[in-house]
Formats: structure tokens, sequence, C-alpha cells
């Protein structure tokens, strides 16, 4: 009776971030050892049987398979001054100004989180407006947006064949919006970075050190021309497609010129936001430097355009 009495304690102290914790030791492969395995695997097997319910009755629907699960941790952030004359003899754009937003090199800490997979499609957002008609390009405010919202779609639909491509002519609003619509929001830097660049790889790009190609990116020497279908590419070692290239992505941080100044995201309704945004990542249109994991450029937040689109993330508590 007190051994049922442990077990049914334990399962009760086991929170949203323990069960994601759990899920991350088991899809890995992992299991439990020491003197007490049995009480850790007995309450894990019982966790597992009722994660249908555990799900039902929090209010925190489960994530979809659209989304990974980045296990937090430390990891440094940033360029190193010193490197700076050797990022400018490989990429060819001069002066210590270009690379300065990613000063200083610097150790973050990250907790615990889920992102999408891919980019957010013009299929999904489509759902989006359908179910918040406040945000189709008839009724979207004005100060949201810089008159080319949406500038592509005509009638209220994307063009044929592109319902994969990534949503562009988005404002940072609209993403926002969005992510907030899936039970979510739009990533910090911090988080995109991390997520962009596992431990394991080295080098400047999600792929590791090797130059930009076509059969790594869509960017401007691809010659597409345009935005393409989401995961065209091999993913980087985290499962994430196009972390490199194809759309820039928002970024829920008000761009700051340097590490230096403490990061801001809005603590307020996002619609009082009037600062310019970070944007990560490149695009169609860039050049190999903009694909570079550590390279940071802004955006204002009503700026709907050709190359900028987004993801969303999904905090685990």
């Amino acid at each position: 009776m007190r051994q049922a009495k442990t077990i049914r304690r334990s399962i009760l102290a086991i929170s949203a971030p323990g069960f994601d914790t759990l899920l991350l030791h088991l899809r890995t492969g992992g299991a439990f050892y020491g003197k007490r395995a049995w009480l850790a695997n007995l309450v894990l097997v019982a966790l597992l049987s009722g994660c249908t319910q555990f799900w039902a009755n929090n209010s925190r629907p489960p994530p979809p398979e659209s989304m990974v699960l980045i296990a937090g941790g430390s990891f440094k952030m940033g360029t190193d001054a010193a490197t700076i004359p050797t990022l400018v003899a490989r990429f060819r754009f001069d002066g210590w100004a270009f690379y300065e937003p990613e000063l200083p090199l610097h150790l973050e800490r990250v907790s615990s989180f889920w992102i999408d997979r891919t980019e957010v499609t013009n299929a999904s957002f489509a759902r989006f407006l359908e179910a918040n008609a406040d945000w189709t390009p008839e009724h979207i405010p004005r100060s949201f947006h810089n008159g080319k919202y949406l500038a592509t779609w005509h009638g209220g639909k994307f063009g044929e064949g592109t319902e994969n491509h990534p949503v562009t002519h988005v404002s940072w609003y609209a993403a926002m919006a969005f992510c907030q619509w899936k039970k979510g929001r739009l990533p910090t830097e911090v988080e995109w970075e991390y997520a962009a660049k596992p431990d394991r790889i080295r080098g400047e790009f999600p792929w590791g050190d090797e130059a930009p190609d076509k059969s790594r990116a869509n960017y401007g020497a691809s010659g597409i021309g345009g935005p393409t279908v989401v995961a065209s590419y091999p993913p980087n070692a985290n499962g994430l497609y196009d972390m490199a290239g194809n759309v820039w992505e928002y970024m829920l941080d008000e761009w700051r010129d340097d590490y230096t100044r403490p990061a801001t995201q809005p603590t307020y309704p996002f619609s009082a936001v009037q600062t310019r945004r970070v944007i990560r990542g490149g695009s169609w249109e860039g050049n190999p430097v903009n694909l570079r994991l550590r390279f940071r450029d802004s955006h204002p937040p009503a700026g709907a355009g050709p190359h900028v689109g987004f993801r969303c993330v999904r905090d685990t508590a």
C-alpha cells in the first residue's frame, strides 16, 4: 500500500515540463537505471498510459507532429570579434560595422521549447484567416501593415500551386496573431539560433561550414527568384527545414544594435509595438553571408514584403 501511494504521488508530481523531458528521453531511446529504477520505470509506464488523459485535462493542447522538441541547454551565441577579419576575407563583405550586430560572443541559457519544423505555409495561413476574419486583407487595421499585406493573394486566395510555399507579405503583427492562434508565439532570437545550430555541428551554417549551394538552400545563387516549397532541402540536425534561405523569419525580439544591451520582448499587447524587430535566416534573394547562423538583420513590424515569413514556437510549460 505504501509503495502504491508513493507511485501515485510521483505521478501527480510530474508537471508538463517533466512530461516533455520524459518524452525526449524516450524518443532518444533512454531508460532508467539504478537503485530505484523499478519505481522510475513504473512511473514512466503509468504516465505514458495516461498521457491522453493528461493532455485532455491540460489547457495547452499537445504540439502537433509539425513541431520539434528542442531540449534546453547552454550555448555560445554571437561572434567573436577576433574572427571578423576571417569573415571579411571569406564572404567579401568589408567593414567591422557589417558584423558588429553579432558581437560579442557570449553564453546563453535556453529552456526547452517546441518549434515548427518548417516556415508557416500559405495553406496554414489561409486556415488562420478562415477562423479569424479580422486578419483578412479587407479587415486588418491599416496600422498593422504597409499596404502590401498578402499582395500576391487574389480574392482571399493564394496563387495556384503555392499552398506549400512559405507565406510572405505578412507583417510582424499578423505573424504574432497567427502564432497566438496556434497556442504559441514567435521565437526569441536566442531560441532560434540555438535551434538552428546543434552543438555537434561546427561552422557558419545549419549544415556545417561548407559554403551554400543549390543543393542546400534557396538563396540568390540558386536562381529560383522567389520562395519555394518548404522542406525542399535537407533539414539540420534538429530536423528543422529552411533555417538558412527561402525567407527571412520574424523574431519576437526588438532590434538591438549588438548583444551588449539586454534583449527586449513585448510585455504588453503586441499591437502596441512600434519598433523594428529582428529577422533571421536569410532569404531567396540573399548572399551566402546572410545565410550564416549568426547573421542578424531588422525589419519594421508593419513591413509586409516578399522575402519575410515566420515559424512559431511553443513553450513546454
